[in-house]
Formats: structure tokens, sequence, C-alpha cells
């Protein structure tokens, strides 16, 4: 019985799919199912039932599941006292972003570990929502930032902040926004992000509660260029409230007054990895930046 198998079984068994399993852990798919047909041969039941697109547990497969895990956490603190016994801490740490770098103090974090860990190799890639969590799941990425209304239940997570949404539209559209109503709103032209984007997270599921849909004319990537489509006059969208609230003194835009949308700003990872010396100091310097307390999680 290898690592790879359990990695992949217990990753299989989170993400429901083996095109996504292989994407996550970067391998191809005839992998994965090779790696988790071994398995199963070598435990003597089934894991999954398979059908087309999609995989679920057997009951085997769940009753088997958390021991994997155990396995999984108890390989990654050997690997992490090993690495403590080595002395200085080499290799590479791989960072998920999810928003703009001031906002998540990412400057005063990296000076910190540079400063820290001298010979370890540090990277930072930004990357959408479930796509941070999928990779920080499947071990490729150590830990992440990440906003939602909810830290996902299947990683752990020290909540570093919350912080709050609000509803923006251009300033030309002051009259009808200040008058307008959800049903209003939901029809008025909106600047979307991707689905997966953690604001249009927010805003998809702030409608669905109204039993609305907002009217998305324009998909933009990053929160940079939904601020300039919105001074632009193009439509509305979500915006992070600190920033609203300056480009509103500014005349820029004007914020709809009747909504605040609360999410959370997180560093996820995965429990597995949570004795990874690299990660230990991660965290540890992410309390001080923020000014948290060494027990909080």
């Amino acid at each position: 019985m290898e690592m790879y198998q359990l990695r992949a079984y217990v990753t299989a068994a989170t993400l429901g799919s083996v095109t996504r399993t292989a994407e996550a852990l970067h391998v191809t798919q005839p992998a994965i199912t090779a790696q988790i047909k071994a398995l199963e041969e070598e435990l003597g039941v089934a894991l999954f039932d398979r059908r087309p697109g999609r995989i679920s547990l057997t009951r085997a497969g769940e009753s088997l599941l958390e021991d994997a895990q155990k396995v999984l956490d108890a390989a990654g603190w050997l690997q992490g006292r090993a690495k403590e016994l080595q002395g200085e801490i080499t290799g590479q740490l791989l960072i998920g972003t999810a928003s703009d770098p001031d906002s998540l103090r990412l400057g005063s974090l990296l000076r910190a570990l540079v400063a820290a860990l001298p010979l370890l190799e540090i990277k930072t890639r930004y990357g959408l929502a479930q796509d941070l969590c999928e990779q920080v799941m499947s071990g490729s990425m150590q830990g992440a930032f990440y906003i939602a209304s909810n830290m996902p239940r299947e990683l752990e997570a020290l909540v570093l902040q919350t912080r709050q949404y609000r509803i923006v539209a251009p300033a030309g559209l002051r009259a009808e926004i200040l008058k307008a109503g959800w049903r209003d709103l939901a029809q008025m032209p909106w600047i979307a992000t991707p689905a997966q984007h953690h604001t249009q997270l927010l805003l998809t599921a702030l409608f669905a509660r109204q039993g609305l849909a907002p009217n998305q004319i324009i998909e933009t990537d990053t929160m940079a260029a939904g601020e300039s489509l919105v001074r632009a006059g193009l439509g509305l969208t979500l915006l992070r409230e600190d920033k609203a609230l300056e480009m509103a003194e500014k005349n820029e835009l004007v914020i709809w007054p009747h909504v605040r949308v609360p999410a959370q700003l997180g560093f996820i990872y995965a429990r597995s990895t949570e004795h990874d010396p690299a990660l230990v100091a991660t965290l540890s310097q992410l309390r001080r930046v923020w000014g948290l307390s060494e027990t909080r999680k």
C-alpha cells in the first residue's frame, strides 16, 4: 500500500470525480483510476461505485475513509518531525492567494517568512476559491488564503478576519439605486466574476436567498477590473466594503444602503500537513501579522 494510493482515494472521495482528482494531484486520469484499483485489490473491497462522469463511495469506502485520512495525517506528522531533526527548513512553500495582496497583508507575511526561513523557496499563486481548496486538499499547495461565508469543512482553517461586502453601482444611477428593491436590483446590469470566485459565490447566494438571480452582462476575472467597469458606468457589482466606502467618498460609485454581506477571510490547510515545519512557521507568522493569539484556530 502506497501513500499516493491513499491520497488518490481520499481526494477522489472528497471531490467525487476522477477528472477533478487527476487535475488536483497533477497526474492523468488513467493513473488515478489505476491507483484506486490497485488499492481496492490490496484491501479486497470496492471503495467506489463508478458511474459516467462521477464516482461515489461504497459502504466500505465510507467506513475506511476516516482511517485512510488518519494514515495520511500520521505520515505528514512523521515527515514534519524528520524535517525538524534535520535542522534548517528547506524545500518549497506554495501559498495560494485570493484577493489583492495588501488586503491579505501578504507583504508582511512574506517578509517575516523570508527572515525566519532563509533556505525555504517561497512561491505564491492566485486562484479561485474552489481551485484553491482542491489544490490544498491534494497537497500540491501547503495553504491558501480563502474568502467565503464559511471555511470549508474538509480542511483546517485559521480565521483571520470577518469582512463585509457591499452592492455598488455607477454614480450616475444614484437616484435609481437608492429607491431600488431586490427585484429592481436583479434586473439591472451586473458585472460578474467567474463562478468559483469568492465574490461571485457571495453574490449568487445573496440573490438566491431572495429567489432571484442578477442580470449578468459582463464577466471579468479580477475585482480591479470590476471596479473600473463600475466607474465606467457599465453596471453593478459586489465590492469589499473598505473599497466601496473609499470610492463612494470620491463620488466614483453609489452604495446600495440596505445590505452588508459578511464573509470570513481565513488561511486553509490540510490536516495531514499541520505538522509540516514550514506550515507551522507560516501559521505562527500569520497570527503575529494579524494580531491573533497562538491558540486561535
